[in-house]
């Protein structure tokens, strides 16, 4: 009961897009605009394409339409964690691009050192924080785990300390954790809605002409470049770049690489100081434990607790629906782990509780390509670390329509695909399995049984 009660006053709506700060609205487009580059999109991945094509080359119209409110979608409700990996994490890199591992992780770096150095060029006040992030063991079987990952990560010239508990504890108080994994430099800390909107505004200082509540509904060739239809009208332009994440990709071939999943979250009232000073948390680091089932968490500027993370639901046939976005019984589990975590913070209550979908892959990190004979590019297949990868994708993206060979278009990553999702029904029998053979992995110390074997030997996985 205690759980539930301190869900009572919890408005159902993301934390980060509650804020009297969130920018006026922009007019739809009406009528017919044309322009050299569209950016279909007002997420993270559309805004840095069109604020990144206008640095390359300021003479570059360009126009940017988003179907509801920039940032309204995962880009304004995530976590806030804005990570140097491009991989998903150094063992998901290793595992599928050995050879190329090294350079991804110096590309993922230099994504992130210049994402903090765009927050100070264009004075994005976005709560950023180079914090770092502790990855904890929960379970015995974690503790060995992540001592491996450390040691692997020192061969190949990452620097992850490892924590006993002892040290993890002195860190984070926690009686849940065994042990950590401190990655000190290579994640930041970021509130997520206000980078969408400090984006938007520095796309617009620049040139870039954005309308909001404007979805593009078709895409087409048009003469030497394409077509980008809208319910008031059109933009005609020579290319376009698809940033449209988790909804379904404008180009029909794509849309088999994805599936949406749903991911959901909460925030405390702010803690007081004696609260803060019951839990130790004095680095303001980023948090995640090592389940499969995994639970994220993170303090706020104003010294909330967001705490996310756990389940993800596949939702009936892969349909996406706003009635996911809410559910009880989620935010309900999530509030009792909170406690079971943070036991000296009995009675504090959630202000906000909220769920959303991202996209997926087979692979758990981004995917590349074009379409329409190069005149489009996109990216897709965050896997819910696009926060930092979204910038590296929107670099892609340009270095395509470009038809120029970069550093960045050379890796196996960026030049190959995911294995797609089988059609329905059998995703959603594979992906059902996949889920329970995961939850039954974290109760039977670590065991991956023949089904999960079988998906790693193929390449094949499910993640959130």
């Amino acid at each position: 009961m205690a759980a539930a009660r301190s869900l009572a006053g919890a408005r159902p709506v993301p934390y980060w897009l509650d804020d009297p700060a969130r920018p006026q609205p922009q007019p739809a487009l009406a009528g017919q605009e044309e322009c050299d580059l569209v950016v279909v999109g007002g997420g993270y991945s559309g805004l840095w394409t069109a604020l990144l094509a206008k640095e390359r080359d300021p003479g570059c119209e360009v126009v940017l339409v988003e179907a509801d409110r920039v940032g309204s979608a995962a880009s304004g409700r995530n976590g806030g964690f804005c990570a140097a990996s491009l991989t998903h994490g150094p063992a998901n890199g290793l595992a599928r691009w050995p050879e190329e591992f090294a350079a991804l992780q110096a590309l993922g770096e230099r994504n992130l050192d210049a994402i903090e150095e765009a927050v100070q060029r264009h004075d994005l006040d976005c709560e950023f924080e180079r914090t770092g992030e502790i990855d904890t063991a929960t379970a015995p079987h974690q503790v060995d785990e992540l001592r491996a990952t450390a040691a692997s990560a020192a061969e190949h010239g990452l620097d992850l300390e490892f924590l006993d508990r002892d040290q993890v504890r002195a860190q984070v108080d926690s009686p849940t954790f065994l042990a950590g994994l401190y990655d000190r430099r290579g994640v930041a800390m970021l509130h997520p809605a206000k980078l969408a909107w400090g984006l938007q505004r520095a796309a617009a200082r620049a040139g870039v002409r954005v309308y909001e509540n404007t979805p593009a509904t078709a895409l087409s060739r048009f003469g030497a470049g394409i077509a980008v239809r809208t319910p008031y009208g059109r933009v005609l332009a020579r290319q376009a770049a698809l940033g449209t994440g988790v909804f379904p990709s404008l180009l029909r071939r794509v849309r088999a690489y994805t599936v949406p999943v749903y991911d959901y979250a909460l925030t405390t009232e702010p803690l007081t100081a004696e609260q803060r000073a019951a839990i130790g948390w004095r680095g303001r680091q980023g948090l995640a434990d090592s389940a499969n089932r995994f639970h994220y968490f993170r303090l706020t500027a104003d010294d909330r607790i967001l705490w996310g993370g756990f389940d993800t639901v596949y939702p009936r046939r892969g349909r996406m629906s706003a009635a996911y976005d809410r559910r009880p019984q989620t935010h309900l589990r999530l509030a009792r782990h909170f406690f079971a975590c943070f036991p000296q913070l009995a009675g504090v209550r959630f202000s906000h509780a909220w769920g959303g979908a991202i996209d997926t892959c087979t692979r758990f990190s981004p995917f590349f390509g074009t379409g329409l004979g190069g005149r489009v590019a996109y990216a897709a297949g965050y896997t819910g670390l696009g926060v930092g990868a979204t910038r590296f994708g929107a670099e892609v993206m340009l270095d395509l329509l470009a038809g120029r060979p970069t550093e960045r278009t050379a890796p196996a990553m960026v030049r190959e695909k995911p294995l797609p999702f089988p059609p329905e029904p059998l995703a959603t029998a594979g992906i059902g399995l996949t889920q329970w053979s995961l939850a039954r992995a974290d109760r039977t110390g670590g065991h991956r049984n023949l089904w999960l074997r079988a998906l790693d030997r193929v390449g094949l996985g499910f993640d959130s």
